[in-house]
């Protein structure tokens, strides 16, 4: 089986972030830490995939992940297309196939309209990554209505969206054996927040737990389609989005409080678990989450008794 290099970690100007970690491991005599460097096996060859808000961040790690590992991948944005053009041309210098669609996946006929083109283009879609969030943080009592819906309207309302068309696909073309043995794979892009209470963030977190019971449900009702749905919930992960979070020995030390397992998570490591929920090697895993956090959703504030 052909095998590859897992991609590095993508960033115009890299922060120093080696050395933050290096004098956070030496003031707290903790080992280093070593990175996952396993060779890429092409467990999704053959395959179409879906990545949703797929230009930057997390999205982005996904989308390399799964064209690595063999898929084809529609690139989904709302803005800045020169970012969405840049990783289809990455896609395409490793062999897969990519181009980018903008699609506002809070809106209906949009989604729709991405599908049909993915069909056209692909001529399906086997994979499903409901990854498009936002936030827009308040004081609960400060917060605008327009703060709150906007919030559900892309990180719940989006993802119902875009499952709805990807089932009604699944359900039309069926199993293909040669490809998969589930005739489609839905992941959701959840959150630590799912089950992490958040102030300050009550739109995001309410919108977070309210994709687990979705997946949940949409899992119960066409898992005997062969049609597998499933979660992954992240904990700190580096982006540029969030570089003050990580950025500078104060802020590194202070989140490391939070992480049991004393490293920050690279979008690589989403992209492992995504790769491992689209393929055929976990084709008995339906319904479930998986919470990729370093164990922050271990209470760590009672690792020393409470």
């Amino acid at each position: 089986m052909n095998k590859e290099t897992q991609p590095a970690n993508r960033f115009t100007n890299p922060p120093p972030l080696d050395a933050v970690m290096n004098d956070f491991f030496k003031t707290h005599n903790l080992p280093k830490a070593v990175m996952p460097s396993n060779p890429v096996q092409k467990v999704l060859r053959g395959q179409k995939a879906l990545v949703t808000g797929a230009n930057s961040g997390i999205g982005e790690g996904v989308a390399l992940a799964l064209a690595h590992a063999g898929a084809d991948v529609v690139i989904n944005y709302v803005s800045h297309p020169e970012a969405a053009d840049a990783l289809v041309q990455e896609i395409k210098s490793h062999g897969a196939n990519a181009y980018a669609h903008q699609c506002d996946v809070s809106k209906e006929d949009q989604v729709q309209a991405m599908i049909r083109k993915m069909c056209d283009e692909f001529g399906t879609i086997d994979i499903l990554v409901n990854n498009a969030g936002i936030q827009m943080d308040s004081p609960f009592d400060q917060m605008t209505l327009a703060q709150w819906q906007t919030v559900l309207n892309v990180n719940l309302t989006g993802q119902f969206l875009c499952a709805r068309e990807a089932v009604r696909e699944f359900k039309r073309r069926g199993v293909r054996e040669e490809i998969s043995c589930a005739a489609g794979k839905i992941i959701c892009m959840s959150s630590v927040h799912d089950v992490i209470p958040w102030a300050g963030h009550v739109n995001y977190a309410t919108s977070k737990g309210g994709i687990q019971m979705m997946m949940k449900s949409i899992a119960q009702e066409v898992a005997e389609q062969r049609i597998r749905v499933n979660a992954v919930a992240p904990g700190a992960i580096r982006t540029p989005i969030n570089m003050q979070a990580w950025s500078t020995p104060e802020a590194y030390h202070a989140l490391m409080k939070l992480v049991p397992y004393k490293r920050i998570g690279e979008p690589e490591d989403i992209g492992r678990a995504v790769v491992w929920l689209a393929s055929d090697d976990s084709d008995y895993v339906h319904g479930t989450t998986i919470y990729v956090d370093g164990g922050m959703t271990l209470y760590p504030g009672f690792e020393t008794g409470g």
